[in-house]
């Protein structure tokens, strides 16, 4: 692979692991503690997707854009198109594991006319991508916890206000924010406990729900297989392709484990891995749990998005478990939706210090740094909780706004995606496979990836009617747009901007960033030693 790095390694320091000679080939000393074993990064890809949680906060949009029939073959047509994208990644992240991922790829493989720039924009729409992801999922919990006061009410009639939604949404964040702020060892071994909570959530629902819905909400296969129910006002075929935000969007994220690479051993292989086992047993998972809710949902399907209860998943746990098991069921939930968000903020606030390490963010100086007492990087944990807290204030616009962080996490992480999967073939370099690797498969898989996610940005575009006013329109474009205009307007600011002083990824065996005036005599004895280390081991 061609990279901003020294590639060659003639001589391999006695320091240095497998895993820091590979980061050592990419420009970085090893700064985190490599607690995640493989299985716990695959792990916490899964349990970052947290299929169960996630298929309730976006099956709002199924429902309405062909009902059983978009939620169970929908996923089953979505998926294999997910895969595609999973594997073309998988590559890159064998082959460079670095916690900045996406935007380091793009910068080693694009040509030097633009890899700046490329690099900067993927940068920043992977940052937009896990931030929003953050702010999702949070509102997601939000909802679901409003629903849970209306399971519990002899009336269902409870209604919280913008403000108590704000309340509880802001309450979750710093709450994460605190979590994950621990060391990585806590964090790790965490992944265990969310990885089991998240696998008994879809087996209850996939074996339980059925056995216990009464008969007279149990479907026939004739309808739960075939109903095509759809009340969005957009023509058959485009609301179908519309249903298909809740299975991108719940097998999203499985670029979580990337941003992991730099605190998992064996990395080169574990990431890959992670990445491909995650998108197989959440697509198989999902699709069963789609199954079972068509089968367990009743003929009303009107009656059952239209719900007292605010939440489609939350009436059809009520029809088929009466309120008690309902309401217990439904905590279970809230409580595996919370450690998704909780994983959601680690991999952005690793993201999050990559891009500062690089210096592409504002503050960077003071975003990366590694906390001496968690090693863990806490102040962009911190940074990162103060933007998801300013995209809730969307929750006061409409309800639509705030619904559109749903999408810009799937369409910006979808920009990101691209670029470094399309740079990888459309530019002279030498990019060389890691462990992971497809052979002669990886061109056509990485063309239908690359043609399925253009399109699907186009759709996501869209709004839920054709018939929409400015409350209800969707501002997937608008904030997503608004993110980007920024973005570029701040890298060709004159003078200030990145287009002047941005080269791509900056090795960290240099003095860090923001100290641009220290002197190599005033380096630590420890920085001192580990450049030396790297000296040694990289062929300058």
């Amino acid at each position: 692979m061609a990279t901003a790095r020294p590639s060659a390694i003639p001589k391999l320091h006695p320091q240095l692991n497998a895993d820091e000679t590979t980061l050592a080939k990419l420009g970085y000393k090893q700064e985190f503690h490599r607690e995640f074993t493989p299985l716990e990064v695959s792990g916490l890809a899964f349990s970052y997707i947290g299929v169960v949680p996630s298929i309730v906060s976006v099956l709002f949009y199924a429902i309405p854009n062909g009902g059983p029939f978009a939620m169970v073959w929908g996923w089953a047509i979505a998926w294999p198109f997910i895969m595609c994208i999973g594997l073309a990644m998988a590559e890159l992240a064998s082959s460079a594991p670095t916690s900045g991922g996406l935007y380091y790829w793009t910068y080693s493989l694009a040509s030097p006319r633009c890899r700046n720039f490329l690099s900067w924009i993927v940068g920043y729409s992977n940052t937009i991508e896990t931030i929003t992801g953050v702010a999702s999922v949070n509102w997601a919990c939000t909802i679901q916890i409003t629903a849970a006061i209306r399971i519990a009410s002899s009336d269902q009639a409870y209604t919280a206000t913008n403000a108590q939604l704000y309340g509880i949404y802001a309450a979750l964040v710093l709450s994460h924010a605190v979590l994950v702020s621990f060391g990585t060892k806590v964090l790790a071994r965490l992944q265990r406990l969310y990885t089991l909570m998240n696998a008994c959530l879809c087996l209850i629902i996939i074996i339980a729900l059925p056995i216990a819905t009464p008969p007279d909400y149990r479907n026939s296969a004739s309808f739960a297989l075939g109903d095509f129910t759809n009340s969005s006002g957009w023509p058959s075929g485009f609301a179908f392709i519309l249903s298909l935000m809740a299975p991108l969007y719940t097998i999203g994220g499985y670029d979580a484990s990337v941003h992991m690479s730099e605190e998992a051993s064996n990395a080169a292989s574990a990431i890959p891995w992670a990445i491909v086992s995650s998108i197989v047993i959440s697509g198989v998972l999902g699709w069963g749990i789609n199954v079972s809710l068509a089968f367990c949902m009743g003929t009303d399907v009107g009656s059952v998005f239209n719900s007292p209860i605010g939440q489609p998943m939350a009436q059809i746990l009520f029809n088929s478990l009466g309120q008690q098991k309902a309401l217990i069921l439904w905590c279970l939930i809230i409580s595996t939706e919370y450690m998704v968000a909780s994983n959601c903020l680690l991999v952005g606030s690793r993201q999050t210090f990559a891009f500062a390490r690089d210096g592409a963010l504002p503050l960077s100086r003071y975003l990366y740094r590694i906390n001496r007492h968690t090693g863990t990087p806490v102040n962009t944990v911190w940074f990162d909780a103060v933007c998801v807290l300013a995209i809730g204030l969307l929750s006061f616009v409409s309800t639509q706004a705030i619904n559109a962080v749903f999408s810009i996490a799937v369409t910006a992480s979808y920009i990101a995606f691209i670029t470094p999967i399309t740079t990888r073939f459309a530019f002279k370099n030498n990019f060389k496979p890691g462990p992971f690797y497809l052979g002669r498969l990886s061109f056509p898989v990485a063309v239908i990836a690359v043609v399925w996610m253009v399109f699907m940005i186009t759709v996501f575009f869209f709004p839920a009617t054709p018939q929409t006013t400015t409350q209800e329109m969707n501002y997937t474009v608008v904030v997503l747009g608004g993110f980007l205009f920024l973005a570029i307007s701040w890298y060709y600011c004159p003078v200030y901007g990145g287009v002047h002083w941005f080269n791509g990824p900056i090795s960290n065996f240099s003095p860090a960033i923001g100290s641009e005036n220290r002197s190599e005599d005033s380096m630590s004895e420890k920085e001192q030693r580990d450049a030396d280390i790297f000296v040694s081991a990289v062929d300058v």
